[in-house]
């Protein structure tokens, strides 16, 4: 078949599979779903998923703290009253379950049969608010949950459907901002928390800064590309060919029923930068060939030939860096490795498809710069390589010194995660969030499973008690604010059945008082803070709270020291507890990211190795290539080490990364140099040669994806500010370790033995 029909073919099919994909990608929606980052597989998820069943989520809630006017108290019947009307509209509204309020509070007291509910704020009776406010500050469990321990503010609470997606809980949220401006609430004077609003902002901010990174990598991108090639088709045709491989992964994602989330955002910015890499070094070879004299059609089959064989390694190892994040547990994490693999290949594919045939149907272009003026490229290179040589005691002394620097930083390195880290300090979410750290009992969740032994049931005495004897120890020494549990119920309905007398506020002394309590909380099971707390048939309980997000290292210290204290203190005879809830399988993430991390960095460094030995068949030469793109992988540990940065889930994927992304241009350059040496015996001539052929599209690539990952420094989301800062300081140490320790270590270190030409062996008697 004639190259032009070809061409148009070739043309016509991807046209076709990318008109697919636009299909797809118009489907694609954003999503922001908290649970899928606990640890996928892990038994404790298993385990929380059946209690969550019989108990609810811990995390289906939002919280609004409203404050006081200005030097006063919340004790101020106007101010109560604007409480109270946004208490009953949220009781209104659609997927609110239950809304617990410092309003609607109530005192229940049992007289005969029934049960009288005494509200705790009589907001008819203005003069009474001071002695309410004095018993309000004596009840246990009020104080630091519904109302803050200076006065000044009080929260209401709403407990709403179970995994709420965003669509309705922006409605929610909408309406529920909407009153509060309606009753007179300015922005400043409340604040708000939960999933809901971490849900709504993420997705929001995530759409923004997806249109945001590409703009500026598309700009940034344009104008290398210019500057590199100054025509027209060296700048739109890698442009086509990425956003192609772009629309072909989001859209291979979309079919696959996969959202946008805070990870495969990064998705086309990411491959907006690592896509260019071969389409650079495409063109870079093409326009080399031509400046030989060579024809279109010819400089085209040179490229291919020679090319294809770099750029396919280059873009294995690159995918193989993206596919071993796949092996983590956490699901956004696996999906973002997947389809930027996926994606990564895509862009071979055009690269070595739509970008020959496009080529081949342009004319043949005219090269602005005339060959005898065309090798300032190769000045430059040739002086930097004399340099290199010249001061290699000082580069290879003053790159000892450094690694063994970041050594030493790196061991600084925490792994240690909060509950809102991708937010900034400064971030008006995180500070809501801080406010109800400051006032109140926190945002951090705390669940605790509980189970009588030997068939007993939650109520017996002696459960209560070890039951109670745990909850002192979680509120003196493990640092919860607020907590509740069966023993809750049974001191709520003692004080009830006492007048309720806070004095009375306590568990009975004996079975037979035990009896008559249990006997009367049938009386309360309509309350769903009770019946959330101890399963019907009273086989098991929960005890739930709020902590302040004191980070993932702590609170490992803390559960440590919990289970030492449940091991030692409480008879597992009598009771039998389990750690679980939201937080706790957070923080089980911080047990997986060290072993994703070496997993993905051991196979990344595997494949690679594979692919060295493949190539020169020679370990030092594996060792020569390893070496350039570990180190700068240890010099941007050492940078984390130094700058305080904490591995957390958005960080622990930026080695594996790095290395993947790093080790393209090695590849390139030993590929060439492989190819170099089958002309050129001799090996200082062959490495020079490939530093000149190698070095600029090494360059150029380099600062493309440098640029293209500091983009992401614009970000709202530390975790995202992280992965662009730091990705790109490797990528910037990563060139400068492939331009000066590269060509030294393969001089000092590699063994080249040209093939001889085999003479025929002679026939003994013939």
């Amino acid at each position: 078949m004639p190259l032009r029909k070809l061409s148009y073919l070739t043309l016509l099919v991807l046209a076709l599979l990318s008109a697919l994909g636009v299909y797809y990608v118009a489907q694609l929606r954003f999503n922001y779903n908290f649970n899928d980052f606990y640890p996928a597989g892990d038994p404790d998820l298993d385990y929380y998923e059946q209690y969550s069943k019989r108990f609810g989520n811990d995390n289906d809630y939002v919280l609004i703290g409203l404050e006081a006017p200005a030097n006063g108290s919340v004790f101020n019947a106007p101010f109560l009253a604007r409480v109270d009307s946004f208490t009953r509209f949220a009781q209104r509204q659609r997927y609110v379950e239950q809304v617990t309020s410092p309003t609607t509070l109530t005192n229940p007291v049992v007289e005969g049969l029934g049960v009288f509910n005494i509200p705790y704020l009589h907001l008819d009776e203005p003069a009474r608010l001071p002695a309410d406010s004095a018993t309000i500050y004596k009840t246990p469990g009020l104080v630091g949950n519904l109302f803050a321990t200076n006065g000044k503010a009080v929260t209401v609470m709403l407990h709403t459907a179970p995994d709420l997606k965003k669509p309705p809980g922006d409605s929610l949220m909408t309406s529920l901002t909407t009153r509060l401006a309606q009753l007179g609430f300015a922005e400043a004077d409340y604040h708000l928390a939960g999933k809901l609003v971490a849900q709504s902002v993420f997705v929001d901010r995530l759409q923004r800064e997806m249109i945001l990174f590409m703009s500026l990598s598309v700009l940034l991108v344009t104008g290398l590309l210019w500057f590199t090639f100054r025509t027209w088709w060296g700048v739109v045709l890698p442009l086509v060919v990425v956003l192609g491989a772009i629309l072909w992964g989001l859209g291979l994602m979309s079919a696959c029923g996969v959202s946008i989330d805070l990870m495969t955002a990064l998705l086309p910015v990411i491959m907006f930068t690592v896509g260019m890499s071969d389409t650079i070094h495409f063109i870079t070879r093409y326009v080399t060939e031509l400046g030989y004299g060579a024809t279109k059609n010819n400089a085209l089959r040179t490229t291919i030939r020679e090319s294809g064989f770099g750029s396919g390694l280059s873009a294995l190892t690159t995918s193989i860096g993206f596919f071993t994040l796949m092996t983590s547990s956490i699901r956004p994490i696996h999906n973002f490795g997947l389809f930027t693999g996926i994606s990564v290949l895509l862009a071979f594919v055009l690269t070595f498809t739509l970008l020959p045939a496009l080529l081949l149907l342009l004319r043949k272009p005219q090269l602005r710069v005339p060959r005898e003026h065309g090798h300032d490229w190769d000045g430059v290179l040739g002086r930097l390589f004399r340099w290199v040589l010249v001061r290699r005691r000082l580069v290879l002394s003053l790159g000892g010194l450094i690694i063994a620097g970041s050594i030493a930083s790196a061991m600084q390195v925490r792994i240690n995660s909060a509950l809102l880290d991708d937010l900034s300090e400064g971030d008006p979410v995180r500070q809501d969030f801080g406010f109800f750290e400051q006032n109140f009992a926190g945002v951090r969740p705390f669940e605790l499973d509980l189970k009588p032994a030997n068939g007993g049931t939650i109520y017996d005495l002696a459960v209560l008690r070890q039951i109670e004897r745990v909850e002192t120890y979680l509120r003196k020494d493990y640092g919860l604010n607020f907590v509740a549990s069966p023993v809750t119920i049974i001191k709520s309905v003692r004080k009830a059945l006492n007048g309720g007398d806070v004095a009375e506020y306590r568990l009975p002394e004996s079975e037979a008082e035990l009896r008559r309590i249990v006997a009367k909380v049938k009386l309360f099971r309509k309350k769903p803070e009770f019946r959330s707390l101890v399963q019907p048939d009273a086989s098991e309980g929960r005890l739930t709270g709020r902590m302040s997000d004191i980070g993932s290292i702590r609170a490992d210290a803390a559960n440590a020291k919990l289970r030492t204290f449940l091991a030692q203190n409480i008879d597992a005879g009598i009771l039998q507890t389990r750690l679980t809830g939201s937080a706790n399988l957070i923080d089980k993430n911080n047990e997986n990211l060290t072993r994703d991390m070496i997993v993905g960095m051991s196979i990344d460094i595997v494949m690679v190795t594979l692919i060295v030995l493949a190539l020169f068949r020679s370990l030092r030469m594996t060792a020569v290539v390893l070496v350039p793109n570990l180190v700068p992988i240890i010099v941007v540990a050492g940078v984390m080490g130094l700058a305080g940065v904490n591995m957390k889930v958005s960080t622990s994927i930026i080695f594996t990364i790095a290395f993947g992304i790093a080790v393209d241009d090695t590849i390139h350059f030993i590929s060439k140099l492989k190819l170099t040496l089958l002309k050129e015996p001799n090996l200082f001539r062959a490495v020079r040669r490939t530093y000149l052929m190698a070095g600029k599209a090494v360059i150029v690539t380099s600062t493309i994806l440098v640029g293209g990952f500091s983009t992401l420094i614009f970000s709202s989301f530390d975790g995202t500010f992280y992965v662009g800062l730091l990705i790109g300081l490797t990528l910037l140490f990563g060139v400068v370790a492939e331009l000066t320790l590269l060509p030294l270590l393969i001089l000092y270190f590699y063994k080249h033995r040209p093939k001889e030409i085999r003479q025929p062996v002679p026939v003994l008697g013939g």
